[in-house]
Order: C-alpha cells, then structure tokens, then sequence
C-alpha cells in the first residue's frame, strides 16, 4: 500500500521518449503507480519495471476507456489519478489533495494542464486546460474509445457529483510535436473517432473531438460541420465539453472570415457560458467586428475571473490588446497598470516553459 491512498494510473505504448521522466517526478510524493502497456515494443516496459510499483499488459483494442479501466484495477488505492506518460507532475499539495477527498467523498478532480506546444514559427509556447482525471474507481469509469471522459456508473452518483481543481501543476510536452507528427496523431484520432459515431454513447462528445481534429489540421469548413452536428443534438449545457466546443465553432468561423457568425454564437451563449476561455474569446470575436469598445470590457473582465489563468499563454495576448485599447482611447494611465501585469505574466510563461 502507498504512503498517499492514490494509485497513479498510466497507459503506455511505445512511450520510451518520455516515460523515464514522468515517473521520476512522481516518485517523490509516495503515491502508487501503475503502468499498463498496450503492446511496446521499444523500452517503455523496462523502464516502467524500474520506477513503478505495478506494471501490467492489456492487449490493444483500438479503445482508450477500456485500457484506462482495466488499469484502474489494478491499483490498491480506490483513489485514481489517471495521466499520461508526457504528463510531468511539476509541483503537488499532497495534504491539499487529502482535504480534497474528505470535502468531495463523491467528487471528480479536474488536473491543470500546461500544454507545451510549437506555434508555426517553431517557437514554444504553451495553452491551458482544466481536464478531469482524478475519482474515486467505485462511483467512476472511463467512457469513449478515445478523448475518453469520466462518468458515473449509477444515476444517483451522477446527481450527487461535484468537481473541483487537484492542488497541482502538470506540464504536458506531448503536444510539443513536429507538424507532421501532429498530423499523423490527429489523422489516426479521426480514425477511431469516425468509427465510433452511432455506436452508443455521447454522439454530440464525438462529433466535438472530430471537430477538434480537424481545427488542429486547419480543415476548417470540415471542423464547422463536425461542430454544427453536435449542436445540433443539444448536449446539455453542464458537460465541460459543450463551452470548449462553442468557442471551438467561433474560432473555425473567423479563419473562415465568419466574423458575423461568430459573434451571433458566442452573443447567444453569453448568458450561459462564463469561463474566462470564453469571455476571452467573445472579447476578439467583438474585436475583429470592429466592437472595440465592448471587446475592452470583456478583455478586461477576463483578467479579474478566477479561473484568468486557465487561458494560459492567452493571458499576454489579453493584456497586449487591453494596452493596446487604453492607448487608442488615451488613456495611458490605465495602459500603464495593465503593462506591469503584462510584465509579470511574461515572466510566468517562462516559468512554465522551462519547467
């Protein structure tokens, strides 16, 4: 039995690269860790044997869920925190997490992922996202067959579940590709993805990640379509996927110089949708319509919400239009404020960056 009463459950395939590393970060806060591998055939298994407490095989079956579950069983902690081998634990609250168990007996953790990644001049930078991955394995399971999501196993957990932000900091380098090596993973994603519509389950959730390919691979009018179907099928409000989706669409629509469209959407789920992700993109959506005096105000409403740094590298862009607004309005004073918060967020960057 591990010190912490958490199993850390990993699957791997062929994940030499950077499976060393994700493990070595773990090992100092006494959690348990289990690896499944789903048929390497480079080192991942012998070097997995030399850091983690279990290590498992699970024949692939084209199904992302199945391997997390089967994983899942393995571990001698009811408490699962689910994460990948280019995930590295950067920083934990240990005692944080266990007052977090004690408040939400019933609850789904959501992981902070600093996602590193190469824009097109082949700079690194980096984006963030709150991901649920942490839940107790007798209220909870993956479902999907890839881009999988937790979910309930009986209706009455469903209603008494709560969720809240794991006391952590993980950096996630597996998006830090070439862009072939993107297009090849996106390509293999649509694969399975298109396999699994209609076969039960969360429709509207795959038609959503057949979206997300296709926005990574530029295929924008086929991003919109896939975007579109989802909606369509009127997936509830609550399920996270929904708000990521709606500002998805409204970003596929201004590369496609939709702009009128894009701010019909996100004028229509204002109401509804309040993350700063999405108060930060329905102030540049106003903003490429020309509403700068509006865009100012959400900009500037997206820098006081508690979840700001969720946008993660967005932040400078955020504070880069707000300056930019002030100036033009001549208002240097305000400009100024905002420079220093500008100044410092440049420095968290390379915080994450480097980590």
């Amino acid at each position: 039995m591990s010190k912490v009463p958490i199993s850390v459950c990993i699957i791997a395939k062929n994940e030499e690269k950077y499976i060393e590393e994700c493990l070595k970060k773990l090992q100092p806060y006494g959690f348990e860790i289990i690896v499944t591998d789903t048929g390497s055939t480079d080192r991942t298994k012998e070097i997995a044997l030399e850091y983690a407490d279990k290590v498992v095989d699970f024949e692939w079956i084209d199904d992302f869920s199945a391997a997390r579950n089967f994983c899942a069983e393995q571990a001698a902690n009811s408490w699962i925190l689910a994460l990948d081998c280019d995930e590295y634990v950067n920083r934990v609250d240990v005692q944080g997490i266990r007052q977090c168990i004690k408040r939400f007996p019933k609850g789904v953790g959501a992981v902070r992922l600093n996602n590193l990644v190469f824009n097109e001049s082949g700079e690194k930078q980096y984006g963030t996202e709150h991901v649920i991955r942490f839940y107790h394995r007798s209220f909870y399971k993956f479902e999907a067959p890839i881009h999988e999501q937790l979910v309930a196993k009986t209706s009455d957990i469903e209603r008494q579940k709560e969720s809240f932000l794991l006391p952590m900091e993980v950096i996630h380098h597996g998006y830090a590709l070439t862009s072939d090596e993107m297009r090849k993973k996106q390509e293999r994603n649509l694969e399975i993805l298109h396999k699994s519509v209609g076969k039960g389950g969360d429709d509207a959730y795959l038609y959503f990640q057949i979206g997300q390919s296709n926005f990574v691979l530029k295929n924008d009018q086929e991003a919109i379509e896939a975007y579109e179907m989802a909606l369509s099928l009127n997936p509830p409000m609550d399920r996270i996927y929904v708000e990521y989706m709606i500002v998805s669409l409204a970003m596929s629509y201004v590369r496609q110089s939709r702009i009128a469209d894009a701010v019909v959407l996100m004028d229509k789920y204002a109401e509804h949708c309040k993350s700063a992700r999405y108060v930060y993109t329905h102030a540049g959506v106003l903003y490429d319509s020309g509403q700068k005096l509006k865009a100012l105000l959400l900009y500037v409403t997206t820098t006081t919400l508690e979840d700001f740094d969720s946008i993660g590298q967005s932040k400078l862009h955020c504070y880069e239009n707000i300056i930019e607004m002030y100036r033009e309005f001549g208002e240097e004073d305000m400009a100024g404020i905002f420079k220093e918060k500008y100044e410092l967020c440049k420095k968290e960057r390379e915080r994450v960056i480097n980590s």
